[in-house]
């Protein structure tokens, strides 16, 4: 439940974001009669999104256990390549969203009616679908049982609790009643994604072994099931955090320290380049209008 709030907290964040910065930019250049072409193009966001978890849910019930498995495991291992993709471009580009942001309104604005509404559409619709891919992958990686039930109930209560802090803390700053430290808050995350990632990317391989896609199912690395029961507090905290599994085969785990190793080390240097200028700050977004003393970056 924790991971998935947490995801539920960064990609709903940044999801917030767009529209604080969208919204309020058109609030600010006297253009509030747009504001709601903003709104329609959130809300088919929204419903697009929904129904693409929907689908990926109940989309594969029906097929045989090894076509589900491999259905599972690829989209699983798409998933990953997705967050991976979205967390190192959140690295490059968070400072200059804003602008980037308000050049497309401004574009959009003279174009025709739905103009503002495919751009609004696009830049939410693009988190809320990486977002309903990942968590996705992650509740069912961490919920499935020995009996090969799942019971996603909490892991989408924990990614719904993230969702709704996001849009509540999206408001404050947008309000400027909070002041977020977004380069720190976005880093900090990034490398717990990277974690949870690597745990979905292994999971996905164990999927495609039991769809007898990949070798190595009875081939064991290591099982501590014995130290570390399934069903126990521990091991329900590190499967629900982090995916891990107590019996693990050679074949996961060593995908899973070949994605972590390169892509832990090619985002901290991401980081580490980002911060090397001495005028280097957190990203900002558009204050409330009503303190228009602070600017955008």
């Amino acid at each position: 439940m924790l991971a998935n709030y947490l995801i539920g907290l960064r990609e709903g964040l940044e999801a917030s974001l767009v529209v604080v910065i969208l919204v309020a930019y058109l609030v600010r250049s006297d253009r509030r009669r747009l504001v709601p072409r903003i709104w329609a193009g959130v809300a088919v966001a929204v419903g697009v999104s929904l129904a693409f978890g929907a689908l990926l849910t109940f989309g594969p019930r029906g097929l045989s256990f090894e076509a589900q498995e491999a259905i599972g495991g690829s989209l699983s291992i798409l998933a990953v390549g997705f967050v991976t993709w979205m967390v190192f471009w959140m690295a490059r580009s968070a400072r200059g969203l804003s602008s980037e942001l308000r050049g497309q309104i401004d574009r959009a604005a003279g174009g025709g009616r739905t103009s503002l509404v495919v751009v609004a559409m696009l830049a939410v619709g693009r988190e809320g679908l990486e977002t309903a891919l990942f968590l996705w992958a992650a509740t069912q990686a961490a919920t499935r049982t020995a009996q090969g039930a799942t019971s996603t109930v909490a892991p989408l209560a924990g990614a719904a609790l993230g969702i709704v802090t996001a849009v509540i803390v999206g408001y404050l700053i947008y309000r400027g009643a909070l002041r977020l430290n977004l380069s720190k808050f976005f880093t900090w995350t990034g490398a717990f994604l990277i974690l949870v990632a690597a745990g979905v990317v292994a999971y996905g391989v164990h999927d495609l072994q039991e769809a007898r896609i990949l070798p190595g199912l009875n081939n064991l690395a290591f099982d501590v099931s014995d130290t570390i029961a399934p069903t126990s507090w521990l091991g329900t905290l590190l499967k629900g955090t982090l995916n891990f599994s107590p019996a693990t085969t050679w074949l996961e785990a060593g995908v899973w320290v070949a994605y972590v190793v390169p892509v832990m080390f090619l985002f901290l240097r991401q980081i580490r380049r980002n911060n090397r200028p001495s005028t280097a700050a957190a990203p900002s977004v558009p204050a409330s209008p009503a303190s228009p003393a602070s600017s955008a970056s």
